[in-house]
């Protein structure tokens, strides 16, 4: 009779255990620079970062074909600042000059456009087509990570990029960003 009781007890426990784990790896907890397929959510990479890191988006100019850089700050509001622009030539789509309360030097052979306050929830980024080099920078422990993005998206690809919280399992089932 005594071993009757037991039983239910035990399958409970394997119930609750297993119901806790599911819940537990589901919740999203891990903050990530979230890649998304043009105006969905599905996710095509994630980078692993935190409030307060940095990370830059370098392309080649597809005219002048020089490196145009755009550095960022994750906020404490999980919001994308840019803070500052560096570029080599004129040209279009580059800045002719800095807005109010930044600043325009030139620095070792580059245009930086320094003091920037453009805060993004999220960007619309496009992997290069015609000159497609673009690259993602960032830095972890010191050491300073560079991919290209066409390890990981196809030459012409649209991306809506966020910064927002995953759980364990969407970050074993999608790939990641590593150098």
């Amino acid at each position: 009779m005594m071993r009757v009781k037991k039983r239910p007890i035990l399958l409970t426990l394997i119930i609750l255990l297993i119901l806790f784990v599911i819940v537990f790896i589901s919740i999203p907890t891990k903050s990530a620079l979230i890649f998304y397929e043009r105006n969905t959510d599905t996710i095509s990479a994630y980078l692993p970062i935190e409030s307060g890191e940095t990370f830059q988006i370098i392309f080649t100019h597809s005219i002048h074909l020089t490196d145009v850089v755009e550095k960022y700050i994750i906020t404490k509001d999980n919001k994308i600042k840019q803070y500052e622009f560096i570029f080599e030539e004129f040209g279009i789509g580059m800045p002719s000059n800095a807005e109010t309360d930044e600043e325009f030097v030139y620095e070792d052979g580059k245009y930086h456009i320094k003091n920037m306050n453009n805060i993004f929830s999220s960007m619309k980024i496009r992997n290069g087509k015609t000159v497609s080099e673009h690259r993602l920078v960032w830095e972890k422990n010191g050491i300073k990570h560079q991919v290209y993005f066409n390890n990981y998206f196809e030459p012409g690809d649209w991306f809506t990029v966020k910064i927002e919280k995953i759980s364990l399992i969407e970050s074993w089932k999608e790939v990641k960003i590593r150098d």
